[in-house]
């Protein structure tokens, strides 16, 4: 659910250091001052309730992690009894031992078994060169017609249980079913690399970056609750598979958000993310209620395209996912929304974040993003990925209504038989 690799830069389209199509009109010069006097006092937005260094999908999740080719094998590389007599696992063991009362011995010959792949350590390495952001790209891989047509075939066989988690959870159908498209194609490709190996490989061998401490740090914490995890559900731990960073399941949720928001949703008293639809929907639900989704309520407004609403659009953007600035501040400098209903008086104080979108050699998109948009940056930081997730669920959710609403064909008689 996202966060995890605001490195894995391949993926999620990292922020260009150029800002294309930037126009300075007057309504732009002069929000530029309010904003420097106001930034001050905008409304901060609530903080994530993600723990520290879990996450979730992001934190301990993660998220459609590389542009990998669906169908796309790796030739594994393995590195056998790397991790047997090795000082820094021998030194994890103990704390296991201490902290959790885990067997000593049976530990050791657990990462006897685990291998070094070489395979994840070159997948969580950033691009060389970091790629401009491109949105109609990233969109066009996500809102097409194989995982549109998926959706709808995802969201006919688990009807039930989508309506029953979006009453308990307050989450709408759509917005689940976006998530496990993007994310896994409704379950058709979970990865195939062993959890335990990942997990090791990236605790105790990370590649040298500039943020190799923290990520270490982050695997490792995922290392340990795999193991808790896997002991309390009577896991053999080498038999569980998922992405190169240890995403697991149909939602690719990391063992740190498994501990913390996966639920047993069929009722069958254990947790399957792999195999057991019903839990995904249940855990996707109430990972997004437990970071503060509000139900009812929109996830993006649209902005008008004038020069003057895209001028402020461009002074406001800061590239932060928390909503920042009061609706009435982006109004008063003459920002114009491109929504009906909205009641721009009821809705003034509502806080919002400038989402932009820009495309190499086309006009730099925006909207406004509210907090339900916020909360689905908690699954996965990037911007492209949380809209994306958002469209793919509408165009889902307009394709049954479509269906809903064709009449049956009528019954065709049978002849009626020539010896009657």
């Amino acid at each position: 659910m996202t966060f995890l690799f605001d490195l894995l830069s391949r993926h999620r389209c990292p922020r260009s250091q150029s800002r294309p199509n930037r126009v300075m009109t007057r309504g732009t010069q002069a929000l530029l001052f309010m904003l420097a006097t106001a930034h001050g006092a905008a409304l901060a937005a609530p903080s994530s309730t993600a723990p520290s260094g879990s996450h979730p999908m992001i934190v301990a999740q993660a998220q459609p992690e590389t542009p990998v080719s669906p169908g796309q094998t790796f030739e594994e590389e393995i590195v056998p009894q790397r991790y047997a007599a090795n000082p820094n696992v021998d030194a994890f063991i103990n704390d296991m031992v201490a902290r959790y009362d885990f067997d000593s011995k049976a530990l050791h010959a657990l990462f006897n078994q685990a291998v070094y792949s070489k395979t994840a350590v070159k997948l969580v390495l950033p691009a060389p060169t970091p790629a401009l952001k491109d949105w109609q790209a990233y969109q066009a891989r996500f809102i097409e017609p194989v995982r549109i047509d998926a959706g709808v075939k995802f969201w006919q066989q688990n009807e039930a249980v989508l309506q029953q988690a979006s009453e308990q959870f307050g989450v709408p159908p759509e917005v689940i079913v976006g998530i496990i498209g993007v994310e896994t194609l409704y379950g058709r490709y979970m990865g195939n690399f062993r959890v335990l190996d990942a997990l090791t490989t990236l605790a105790f061998d990370y590649p040298d970056t500039s943020n190799r401490t923290q990520r270490m740090a982050l695997f490792r914490k995922n290392l340990e609750d795999f193991l808790v995890w896997t002991r309390s559900a009577g896991i053999e731990p080498t038999t569980v598979l998922g992405s190169y960073t240890g995403a697991i399941g149909i939602p690719q949720f990391l063992p740190s958000s498994i501990i913390e928001y996966a639920l047993d949703y069929e009722g069958n008293h254990r947790i399957d993310l792999r195999n057991s639809p019903a839990d995904a929907i249940g855990s996707v639900a109430n990972y997004l209620k437990q970071h503060g989704w509000e139900s009812g309520r929109p996830v993006v407004w649209h902005i008008r395209t004038d020069a003057g609403s895209i001028g402020i659009a461009q002074a406001a953007a800061h590239g932060q996912a928390e909503p920042r600035w009061a609706l009435q501040q982006l109004l008063r400098a003459g920002m114009l929304l491109d929504e009906r209903g909205v009641d721009t008086a009821s809705e003034a104080g509502t806080p919002v974040t400038v989402v932009e979108l820009p495309t190499p050699g086309q006009p730099t998109q925006y909207m406004l993003g509210l907090r339900n948009f916020y909360v689905l940056t908690r699954y996965n930081r990037s911007f492209f990925y949380a809209l994306a997730v958002y469209q793919l669920g509408e165009r889902v959710k307009a394709q049954m209504q479509a269906l809903s609403a064709t009449p049956p064909r009528p019954a065709i008689s049978a002849a009626p038989s020539a010896l009657q």
